[in-house]
């Protein structure tokens, strides 16, 4: 998993923006059962972990995304990740539309680059 990004950090700011935008678009599936149904069915694109989610919980998605080779970053805490989808806490967020997946990697690369 590419790195952790806190909250209020910058560089996860772009990336919130798009994921939020997805979300009212229908574009990003959210929650650990539902990005894994999409995942089995070759719909995911790219699915960002929460770092303090429970241990089942990340037993029950990582290794389904990395059997079906998706991209997978980790990203702020359950509480900011579901505040970028409007949900109060998540685990997990899975990406369904190729361009926004597109988009969501440029962004994490494009800021995370130059990063210690």
């Amino acid at each position: 998993m590419a790195g952790g990004a806190p909250p209020a950090d910058p560089r996860w700011q772009k990336v919130a923006g798009l994921i939020g935008l997805g979300a009212r678009g229908r574009l990003v599936v959210v929650g650990v059962e539902q990005v894994r149904e999409a995942a089995k069915r070759g719909r995911v694109y790219v699915a960002i972990v929460a770092p303090d989610v429970s241990r089942h919980s990340k037993d029950k998605i990582l290794p389904l995304l990395r059997a079906r080779r998706i991209m997978t970053m980790e990203g702020p805490s359950a509480a900011a990740l579901g505040a970028a989808v409007g949900r109060e806490t998540t685990a997990v967020v899975g990406i369904v539309d190729r361009d926004l997946a597109r988009g969501v990697r440029a962004a994490w690369i494009a800021n995370t680059a130059g990063t210690p």
